[in-house]
């Protein structure tokens, strides 16, 4: 609910800066918003912490795929009512607001049991340290942060890289269209395939479909490309990034829960973070050529898919009883 409230005074706040024509406070607003989108990143982690261990997956992958609702619902919504008021976009902004607001009395009607408080000298778990040291762990965060952060290095830029190469802003828009629907649209079934092959498998897939989403992209700059590249990377950010948090929330015990989840998305969304400044300037490192930018990115992928993909070979490698 806080994290509503904080997604709504942020909105309202960008509203104000919109219509007073301040990029101070548009700024301010976004900052605000931001903690909404730390908060509703932990959802999924309330969904596989309330779920039994065989249906943890599916509880992850049918949160996750609520994006595709927002999929749909997003760019209508934009389009409803970007011009509504005589300030562009401010209309927009309102919306979000009372979106928020519905959002903040659907939270008040959730029953997430509260945590047992801890006996007197009952254990905390392990540290910290301990925790990002646990092969599994490692191996999961690496995973996550890899599949997340190449996917939106490559997503930042690819508006840019289509209306580059010559074609329409609407263009761009169907390619990001179809890209997020990409992501979301596998969370249906995701977890049934985690619960069939393994998470180990289903992560590896993902990173190979990553893969192939970069070699796509540099095979040129025609729009189909740009479709089939789009889609790739959103299907191989699905199965890695819903695997990778299966197989962080299966190697934690219930006193670590906040403590590995809160250092779990503080390096992910940290290299998100890294990933999106990077992405501007990898587009515009190479001579100003659009096409050669557009290269360059996609090339970024290739050491941190060899990164990840090394992690997960490695804890296959080890025995079963010494993964956490």
């Amino acid at each position: 609910m806080a994290g509503a409230l904080g997604g709504a005074l942020g909105a309202a706040i960008g509203a104000y800066g919109l219509y007073t024509q301040s990029f101070a406070l548009f700024c301010l607003g976004a900052l605000l918003t931001g903690i909404y989108m730390s908060a509703q990143g932990f959802y999924r982690f309330a969904a596989a912490d309330t779920a039994s261990e065989a249906f943890r997956p599916k509880a992850i992958s049918w949160v996750m795929a609520g994006g595709l609702l927002s999929a749909v619902v997003g760019p209508q919504l934009v389009k409803a009512t970007a011009d509504a008021w005589v300030v562009p976009f401010m209309g927009t902004y309102i919306a979000v607001i009372l979106l928020n607001l519905v959002g903040m009395f659907l939270f008040a009607g959730l029953d997430i049991p509260k945590p047992k408080p801890p006996a007197a000298g009952a254990s905390v778990g392990r540290s910290r340290g301990e925790l990002i040291r646990t092969p599994v762990i490692a191996v999961a965060m690496i995973c996550a942060t890899v599949s997340y952060a190449l996917m939106n290095l490559v997503m930042t830029s690819s508006p840019l890289a289509v209306v580059g190469c010559g074609f329409e802003t609407g263009d761009a828009a169907d390619v990001v269209t179809a890209h997020v629907l990409a992501m979301y649209a596998p969370s249906f079934f995701t977890g049934h395939i985690i619960a069939r092959f393994g998470v180990e498998r289903v992560i590896a897939l993902g990173l190979v479909i990553l893969a192939g989403a970069g070699a796509v992209a540099m095979m040129g700059v025609a729009l189909e490309n740009f479709f089939i590249a789009l889609i790739l990377l959103g299907i191989g950010w699905n199965f890695g990034f819903i695997g990778a948090t299966t197989m962080l929330t299966s190697a934690q015990r219930p006193e670590e829960r906040g403590r590995l989840q809160g250092l779990n998305d503080l390096i992910v969304f940290g290299g998100v973070t890294m990933a999106s400044f990077s992405s501007g300037g990898l587009m515009n490192c190479s001579g100003g050529s659009v096409e050669a930018g557009w290269q360059l990115v996609n090339m970024a992928m290739l050491p941190f898919l060899v990164l990840a993909g090394g992690a997960l070979i490695w804890l296959w490698l080890r025995p079963k009883e010494t993964r956490a």
